[in-house]
């Protein structure tokens, strides 16, 4: 029998424990322990599921890499066509990590209103357009079709509809320039069925999606080129490994960029949240960790003439040391069950309800807080914080080794 945790078990059941002097500070204690953990779970659900959010919308409308011709072209026009290549579209066989790929043309064009105009980029697809990755974005309307050929159909940004007054099923005109730049532009017209908003303002202020047909005549293009290819892979976290392999086996005259080249400044900002997010964790363990040797000493303190009785008794100091450890570990589970049950309570409700919002949704690209719960992290956090506090709480254990039996026993 494990007669340490034994007695720990009975000085923790104990009322006279309960109403002592102590008790303050042991409630103190595992309320330290509770917030610490309240604040890391909702550090860690909120900054990844923001990392993650800002990722699929920056995702969803441009592919994890981009295949385009080595050129200096940094616009976001597409300059030079692409030949559509069997072996790679619309089945991309080369690489079995990539589990998408769609060619994509873009253009410079104004948008004509009675009232107004925009300049704008239209984006043209085909029926390989995979509109599920941005399915989640278009809150009004539907998916254009493109059965026939020269569709009209285009999805719109909410920002830009705002702007030009534009709704569903409205028709405008927009004009494309020529080669020639005295020339009269390329006149189309379009119908909206769609509007998106993805709240990433790059791509809300000027983006429209719509048939690639339109585009391939006004560039003089075949049925079989595109402007660039668009490719979407399972894990994020093999982006940067996988776009090298990809430019290995493309042919020379073509470039692979990631996602995170083209929007470098923002995936920057975001990789600072793992840095706050590790030093926000840190604090929390540094406070619940000091707090819990403080509740340890107090108990020590408090419970001086019970450890001369065991020493005179034959108790090593060890076995003394760990009954106290025990009773400090039973106040961090504790701790623990109550703010997991309240940090992952309030991240429930907030993953459902969307309660709590952004006050300036354009510097975060989302108009409310997202959260992501991973079992796998809420697991590690705990058993982190657990074995943490272990560690420290051997620390001020040592003191009961210096405890004169005598001396406590007669100790008030």
């Amino acid at each position: 029998m494990n007669y340490e945790f034994f007695i720990a078990k009975k000085i923790i059941r104990s009322k006279s424990y309960k109403s002592s002097i102590s008790s303050p500070i042991i409630k103190i204690g595992v309320t330290a322990i509770a917030t610490g953990i309240i604040v890391m779970l909702i550090s860690i659900a909120t900054g990844v599921g923001l990392k993650k959010k800002i990722r699929e919308k920056a995702v969803a409308f441009n592919g994890h890499i981009t295949i385009t011709n080595f050129d200096s072209n940094d616009s976001d026009e597409s300059q030079f066509p692409i030949l559509l290549d069997s072996s790679l579209y619309p089945n991309y066989s080369t690489n079995k990590d990539v589990k998408h790929i769609q060619g994509v043309a873009s253009k410079f064009g104004v948008i004509r209103t009675a009232q107004t105009f925009e300049g704008v980029v239209f984006k043209g697809v085909d029926e390989y357009y995979d509109w599920n990755a941005i399915s989640d974005y278009i809150f009004r309307g539907r998916i254009p079709n493109f059965e026939s050929s020269f569709s009209k159909e285009v999805v719109v940004s909410k920002y830009l509809a705002d702007r030009l007054d534009l709704d569903l099923e409205d028709q405008f005109e927009m004009y494309f320039s020529k080669s020639d730049i005295q020339k009269i532009p390329y006149l189309r017209k379009f119908v909206i069925v769609g509007i998106y908003e993805s709240g990433f303002h790059e791509i809300d202020e000027k983006l429209i999606l719509g048939d690639i047909a339109h585009l391939r005549f006004i560039n003089k293009w075949s049925r079989d080129q595109v402007g660039s290819y668009e490719l979407f892979i399972d894990d994020f976290d093999n982006l940067e490994f996988l776009t090298e392999a990809i430019y290995e086996n493309i042919p020379s005259n073509l470039n692979a960029t990631s996602i995170k080249n083209r929007y470098q400044s923002v995936f920057e900002w975001i990789e600072i949240f793992d840095n706050n997010t590790s030093g926000i964790i840190f604090i929390m363990l540094l406070v619940a960790g000091i707090n819990m040797i403080t509740t340890l000493l107090v108990i020590i303190l408090e419970k001086t003439r019970l450890i001369g009785i065991l020493k005179a008794l034959g108790c090593n100091n060890w076995s003394i040391r760990k009954i106290f450890v025990y009773n400090a570990l039973y106040l961090v589970l504790r701790g623990l069950i109550i703010g997991n049950v309240i940090g992952l309570f309030i991240l429930i409700v907030q993953q459902r309800l969307k309660i709590i919002k952004f006050p300036n949704p354009e510097q975060y690209y989302m108009s409310y807080i997202p959260v992501d719960l991973n079992i796998n992290a809420f697991l590690f956090l705990n058993l982190g914080t657990f074995t943490a506090c272990f560690v420290m709480l051997i620390i001020p254990s040592i003191i009961i080794s210096n405890i004169s039996p005598v001396r406590a026993i007669k100790f008030e």
